[in-house]
Order: structure tokens, then C-alpha cells, then sequence
């Protein structure tokens, strides 16, 4: 098992999710170290909030393998949960609109008290337990970049009220507090304007040179960045048989998987209950950590779409 204090590596070979109409992505390849910043790329619809979700124990693959900080996927999904955090993944790991910056951050640091902790950590003076927990939040909120003083009403901001960039570092400093060896971060740039979308990457690059594995979903990764690792969906091959055709189903994802249970810890970073946000995608795809341009998408796109929605579907994100 990878030792790492920090980051989680990341690997994945011919890596694929496959709903009951069709692949959602399939033949994903790429190596990633501990505190790499990796950028998943694909037009929406093209598989890659499902990949985010594979990759962090959501969802159950279908095909190829892979990795996270020496753990197999599936067969440790529940080990994988245990390190990692979503943020910004509508429908899993979402804002509430109605509640405000500082009932979010109380909540979370809650939960991660209550379970994301110790025994020990437990039985200690209600007053030290405060103290950690504040200083949990100061440190989320300082390395996502949110300055509560510069919102609208200070910690007492509405989430509805807040700009778009930072509802984002709302959401990566929710999933930080339970120290995760791996963040991902669906739809990293959505309807960001360029300005906000540079301080979004600076954001991420930060995480990573800090220590923690980033794994960002975009539209545009940042131009020239010789540092991220570039993980591509939206194209397809042709069916290598009539069982990898479009239609058939197979692996349910997300569901609970025998060879889980050997695996008893839950999610530390918060499988249902992250406190973050996104934007879905999934479609038929394939991927790799090269500088290959993405495909078109196939002419049964339509289908490979369908297969996708339906792999999000069973994780109640449809």
C-alpha cells in the first residue's frame, strides 16, 4: 500500500464504466504521484463526473483497473471513500442554497468530529475539541482561499448569495476539513469568467503543491501547464465484440460490492454528505494522460449518452 503522508497516487489502465444502456467511459489511462494536479477534460456529456466519481469509490468500474494510494478499485471502494472528498458535485456533494457560509462550516466540522475522528479525539474536554475544530476550518478556508470577511455578511452569507468562485472554495474548503489524500472537483470552471478561472487553477495548483492529490473536471485545462496531468474523455473505438456494445447492461455502479466487504470504514471525507457542489456529465469515452486531442463523438452518441445518465442515475444524481 502506498505509504505517503499526504497525497493519494493515482493510476488507471483501460478503466471503464459501463451503465445499463451503454459505456459511460471506457479505456482511461494515466499515471499520476502523490500531489499531482490532474485535469479531467471533456466536453459535458462525454463521462467525466462519472470517472470523478469511479475514481473516488462512487461508483463501481466496469472495466481495466485502478488505483488510489496503492488501493484497488473496486474491491476497495469503501477504503478509497475513507480517503478522499468530493466538492462541487451537484445532487452528491452539494451546497444548500438555503443555509448560510457559517451553518455549512459548522456542520461539516461536526461530522467530521463525530466520525471522522478518534475514539480519543471523542473523549477530550469539550473546550479542546472546539479549538481543533476551528482550527480545521481556519485551515480549510485558508488553503481554499475564502475570506469570510470579504463576503457580503461576513460568515452569516447566504449560499444563494454567493459569487460563483466562491461557492467553489466553499465547497473545497467543506471537503478539505476531513483531510483528504484526495479532492476531486467536478466542473472546476463552469460559467467562471477567465479571471475567475485563472484563480480557480492558482486555487488547485496551491492544494497540490501543499501536499493533496487534486483531481479537477473542466471544459479548459490551464493553457501550457507542463504540471497537470491531462486525463481526456469524449471519444469512443469501435466495440472490440457484441458484449461491449452500447445496450448491454453490466456493472451497477455505486452499488455495494462483495468484494467490499472486507472493508469497514466509511467515508471520512463524507460519501453522501461532502458539503459541495458541481455539474453532471457522463457519456461513452475514452481518456488518456497524453496530449492526444479529444475525438468527436461517435454517431451513436445518443446512446453512449443514455449510458452514462443511467450510471448517474443509480447514484441518485438523475
Amino acid at each position: 500500500m502506498d505509504s505517503t503522508p499526504h497525497g493519494a497516487a493515482v493510476t488507471a489502465a483501460g478503466f471503464g464504466v459501463k451503465g445499463p444502456r451503454g459505456w459511460a467511459f471506457r479505456n482511461i489511462d494515466f499515471t499520476a504521484g502523490p500531489g499531482s494536479l490532474i485535469a479531467v477534460q471533456g466536453p459535458s456529456g462525454s463521462g467525466r463526473t462519472c470517472l470523478l466519481l469511479a475514481l473516488t469509490g462512487r461508483m463501481k468500474s466496469a472495466a481495466g483497473t485502478a488505483e488510489v494510494g496503492g488501493l484497488p478499485l473496486p474491491k476497495k471502494k469503501a477504503a478509497v471513500r475513507s480517503v478522499t472528498a468530493l466538492a462541487h458535485v451537484p445532487g452528491v456533494a452539494e451546497l444548500d442554497p438555503a443555509l448560510t457560509v457559517g451553518e455549512h462550516l459548522r456542520e461539516r466540522a461536526l461530522l467530521q468530529g463525530r466520525f471522522g475522528g478518534s475514539l480519543r479525539a471523542l473523549l477530550r474536554p469539550r473546550q479542546e475539541r472546539r479549538a481543533a475544530a476551528r482550527a480545521l476550518v481556519d485551515t480549510a478556508l485558508t488553503a481554499a482561499g475564502l475570506d469570510l470577511e470579504s463576503l457580503p455578511k461576513g460568515i452569516r452569507t447566504s449560499v444563494r448569495d454567493l459569487e460563483r468562485l466562491e461557492a467553489l472554495r466553499l465547497s473545497v474548503a467543506l471537503a478539505l476539513i476531513g483531510g483528504p489524500r484526495l479532492l476531486a472537483v467536478d466542473d472546476t470552471d463552469l460559467k467562471l469568467s477567465d479571471g475567475e478561472r485563472a484563480a480557480a487553477w492558482k486555487m488547485l495548483h496551491g492544494l497540490a503543491a501543499a501536499g493533496t492529490t487534486v483531481l479537477a473536471v473542466c471544459s479548459e485545462p490551464p493553457e501550457g501547464d507542463e504540471d497537470v496531468v491531462l486525463v481526456r474523455t469524449g471519444s469512443r473505438p469501435e466495440p472490440a465484440s457484441p458484449e461491449d456494445a452500447p445496450g448491454t447492461p453490466t456493472a451497477t455502479p455505486d452499488g455495494p460490492d462483495a468484494t467490499d466487504t472486507a472493508d469497514t470504514t466509511d467515508s471520512k471525507g463524507g460519501e453522501a454528505g461532502e458539503g459541495s457542489q458541481g455539474g453532471p456529465s457522463g457519456s461513452d469515452g475514452t481518456g488518456s494522460a497524453d496530449s492526444t486531442p479529444a475525438g468527436a463523438p461517435a454517431a451513436d452518441g445518443h446512446d453512449d449518452e443514455e449510458g452514462a445518465a443511467d450510471a448517474l442515475a443509480e447514484t441518485g444524481r438523475a
